[in-house]
Parts: structure tokens; C-alpha cells; sequence
């Protein structure tokens, strides 16, 4: 059987299900009583240490389950509190439905680990990166924040932690390893998401949101997707890098939405074998298979593959198109970091891209667009 990567309707964590007339009940929109108490978690035990134990009796109280409804249907996911204002992160995908920007959810609550449930308030989505920002009012509530870590230096085999809804069992711990980094997993607009983590800590539909936290109870990923046979959980679930979350929710407390620099070219990474077979004068880099009409790359002259196709160890490449070795200063040599390179930068910045073309190494300075809604081309 086929595997596939499942989120909510096409690819996520998120579990759908039959609701009633949409209305949430007077609990819903009740705050949380007494004063707001919050707790800002710093670190949790000593390098090294690896405590599940430990890691949940500080961490489950800012892990919060989200119910989203659309319509007559309802949609459950996770999230976690990330500022003293009530702020929370999630997935686009648990407070949004279907691809691209989506429709929003019409009412969405967060219930907290001592029962309190409050309605929320969509502060932003971003579909590129399937992070969304919702705020509470904090006013009696129990908040505590959850530290965010970092994602670029993580090592495969370091232990972690993800605590979810899954299935509607909230406050659910489930513990693993880092299977793999720099995974490429899909986004909500057809362009991947870079730099992603794959681990085999068991997460589920009810998962998505939640946090991934490493030994010392930082963030270090936004459990997103699995990947299965059959739907369900089969140890290869996929986490959103905490890097790419941080600028997203920094985009979204600022903006509401978050823009992506685009050149606008689908490229397949170069290997020395590939490189002799088509002459293509570098044994590393990106290889351009299509340009994105009217897109950065195709206004700055870079050349795509043709129409014409040729096939070589069981994969058919589309020849003639240029093979970009740097962008923005840095070398090209894994799979995703042309998106790696470009992530940082912003639309209508003008950056150095070198390319190789005929055995020629060249230059070319590129004005980057925004990248669109939605496309079948990856950056």
C-alpha cells in the first residue's frame, strides 16, 4: 500500500468529527476565575538528562487542546502558551480547512489542563509554514509558557517529547527520538517546508499543534503530520523546526499574515553521478527543471529544463536548465537549501544567485518576489 503524509482532510493530525449547531456552551465562553497566574518555564534538569517524568508534571499545564468549528463540523487539535498575553501556537491546519489560506474556522475554544475553556481569537495563519497564532484573554486563567528552543543544530537520536490531544485524550505524553532532521514535509500551498524533524515519538490525529520539546523542555518543533499506510500512527510522524515557527509567529503578532521570498524555479539536487551524466559541469548543486513564468528567476534570465525529458537511475529530468550552486552566499548542497537560503530574506530584497550554465560558472543579482498563494513549483 501506498504511504502517504495525512493532516487535517489531506495530510495532518488534526481529528474531524460531527459537531452540533456550532454553539460551544456556556462554559465555552466563561474566563478562568481569580486572578491570572502565570508561569514562565526557563529549563528543565541538567544537560544530558533526559526526565519525561519531569518534562510533563513542568510543561502539560501549557499544553492546551483546541476545538475548531466549522459550521456543523468540529475539528480537534493541540496547542501551547507561548506569551504571558494568552497567546498560543498551533498548526494553520487545526484552526483552518482546506489548502492554501483556507477558510477560518467560525468559533474556536482552547481548553486548559484544569478544565478552564475559553473561546479564542485567530490572531494570524500561516499556510506556508502550518503555524497559526490564537490569543485568550489571560484574565483568570493559569498560563504557563513553554520556552522555545532552537531547530538548526539538532542531532538524530537526542530524546524528546510530545504532548497532545490525540484522539480526544488530552494531556497525552508520549516520548521518543529524533529520527531525522532537515526532513522536507508539504505545506498547506503546495511548497515544502524546510529543515522539518521527523521523529518516532508517537503523535496522532489530535497531535497537530503540539509541542515536540527536547531534554531540557525547549520547544524544538510543532508536531504537524505523520506518515502511514493506513492512517494511523506508525512511528514516523513529522514536527514543523521551531526556527521556522519563531519567524512565523513573529510575523503573524505583527502583520496577521507572514510573506515568503520567491524565485520561482523547480530544481532537483545535483549528485556527482547526475552531474557527469548531463555534463552539467558541478557535481553538487540545484538543478533548474522549470522556471515559474514571469517569476524572479525567469526575469533575471535563468534557464529551466525543456520540454524534452531523459531518464537515468529510475528518474526522468528535464535537460538544458541551469544548475544554481549559491544563493545569497551560500553553497547549494542539500536538497533544501535554496529554501533554507531564501528563508530569512524578504520579498523585493535583491540577493546574488551563481549558477553554472554550459560548464560556465556565472552571476546574477535577482530582485525576489512574494512567493503566491499557491503553485506547483517549490522555491
Amino acid at each position: 500500500m501506498r504511504k502517504v503524509a495525512v493532516f487535517l482532510g489531506a495530510a495532518a493530525l488534526a481529528a474531524g468529527g460531527c459537531g452540533g449547531d456550532g454553539d460551544g456552551g456556556d462554559t465555552a465562553d466563561q474566563k478562568g476565575s481569580g486572578p491570572t497566574r502565570v508561569e514562565v518555564i526557563r529549563s528543565i534538569g541538567k544537560p544530558g538528562a533526559f526526565d519525561p517524568a519531569r518534562i510533563y508534571k513542568a510543561e502539560a499545564a501549557g499544553v492546551v487542546t483546541i476545538t475548531s468549528v466549522f459550521g456543523n463540523a468540529k475539528a480537534l487539535g493541540t496547542g501551547f502558551v507561548v506569551s504571558r498575553a494568552g497567546e498560543i501556537a498551533t498548526n494553520a491546519h487545526v484552526v483552518t480547512n482546506g489548502q492554501g489560506a483556507g477558510r477560518r474556522a467560525d468559533e474556536v475554544y482552547v481548553q486548559f489542563a484544569d478544565g478552564n475553556q475559553v473561546p479564542a481569537k485567530i490572531v494570524g495563519a500561516d499556510p506556508n509554514a502550518d503555524v497559526a497564532l490564537l490569543r485568550v484573554d489571560p484574565s483568570g486563567l493559569r498560563l504557563r509558557v513553554l520556552p522555545l528552543g532552537a531547530s538548526h543544530d539538532l542531532k538524530v537520536g537526542a530524546p524528546v517529547a510530545a504532548i497532545g490531544s490525540p484522539f480526544d485524550e488530552p494531556q497525552s505524553l508520549s516520548v521518543g527520538v529524533i529520527s531525522a532532521t532537515n526532513r522536507s514535509i508539504e505545506s498547506l500551498t503546495g511548497f515544502s517546508i524546510a529543515g522539518a524533524i521527523q521523529t518516532d515519538a508517537a503523535v496522532n490525529h489530535g497531535n497537530s499543534g503540539g509541542p515536540l520539546v527536547n531534554a531540557r523542555g525547549a520547544v524544538v518543533g510543532i508536531n504537524s503530520q505523520i506518515r502511514s499506510t493506513g492512517g494511523g500512527g506508525e512511528g514516523v510522524g513529522f514536527a514543523v523546526p521551531v526556527d521556522t515557527v519563531k519567524r512565523s509567529l513573529a510575523q503573524l503578532r505583527a502583520h496577521g499574515k507572514a510573506t515568503y521570498a520567491y524565485l520561482g524555479i523547480s530544481t532537483v539536487p545535483v549528485y556527482p553521478q547526475l552531474g557527469r551524466r548531463f555534463a552539467l559541469g558541478t557535481s553538487n548543486g540545484a538543478w533548474i527543471q522549470a522556471v515559474a513564468a514571469g517569476g524572479p528567476a525567469e526575469r533575471a534570465g535563468l534557464h529551466g529544463g525543456g520540454s524534452a525529458t531523459t531518464r537515468f537511475q529510475a528518474q526522468r529530468f528535464a535537460t538544458g536548465g541551469d544548475v544554481i550552486v549559491a544563493v545569497a552566499g551560500h553553497d547549494i548542497r542539500a536538497p533544501d537549501d535554496v529554501a533554507m537560503a531564501l528563508s530569512p530574506l524578504r520579498p523585493g530584497q535583491k540577493i546574488r544567485v551563481e549558477y553554472v550554465r554550459g560548464g560556465s560558472r556565472r552571476s546574477v543579482e535577482i530582485a525576489l518576489g512574494a512567493r503566491p498563494a499557491g503553485t506547483t513549483l517549490r522555491p
